[in-house]
């Protein structure tokens, strides 16, 4: 039977992050959307970890033979205590434009200064394998909020994420850049190597069977 990982979003621009990471791993990477699963999820955990296995759990009920994986990520701004943290998606409401959300947030630290607007990206992904154990990993990229909206590569927070090491928010930033230290970035590839191993000691115990 084919390996296949299977992404729980419908998520066209994250599915194209993950399959740039994911891509030479052997296994064939598809979304719940790309295999027609459409189901009403709630997250309803305290943290993103808990809340990227309560939806990878979800969808591994309708896929028991591969290994299901899901994100939760969100945007944490120190000066604002950690909002909008597990929330960054439904601040505002979930049919609320990006533009929208990232303008609130510019006006609600208008004024305050650089070293003030500490702020960071955060993925935890979860994945369940065939055989119900369950993995977690969290990966982050510390940056502040800049002052003014930029670039159009990103989606989400990006255009207010500026990374002063790189003098840029990652909105500005080219795919291939922001995969190499964004949050998501990190997680996955801490995911891959969880992966990767665990796929080693099945074909070394299928070898010595």
């Amino acid at each position: 039977m084919e390996k296949r990982i299977v992404f729980a979003t419908g998520n066209q621009d994250k599915m194209a992050e993950i399959r740039m990471i994911l891509e030479d791993l052997g296994m064939q990477v598809y979304s719940m959307k790309d295999l027609g699963i459409d189901t009403d999820i709630v997250e309803d955990g305290i943290s993103f970890e808990e809340n990227a296995e309560i939806k990878a759990r979800a969808i591994a009920r309708f896929l028991p033979h591969d290994i299901v994986l899901a994100d939760d990520s969100g945007l944490e701004i120190d000066y604002l205590d950690g909002a909008p943290g597990i929330y960054s998606a439904r601040f505002a409401g979930e049919d609320t434009s990006y533009d929208i959300k990232n303008r609130i947030f510019l006006d609600k630290l208008e004024g305050v200064p650089d070293e003030e607007r500490a702020a960071r990206f955060v993925c935890a992904i979860a994945a369940v394998f065939p055989n119900g154990e369950v993995q977690t990993v969290r990966g982050t990229i510390e940056g502040q909020i800049a002052h003014e909206i930029a670039g159009e590569n990103g989606f989400g927070y990006d255009p207010i994420f500026y990374v002063p090491e790189y003098g840029c928010t990652t909105a500005e930033m080219d795919p291939e850049e922001k995969n190499k230290l964004s949050h998501r970035g990190n997680a996955l590839r801490a995911m891959r190597a969880i992966i990767e191993e665990k796929y080693k000691e099945d074909e070394d115990e299928n070898k010595t069977v």
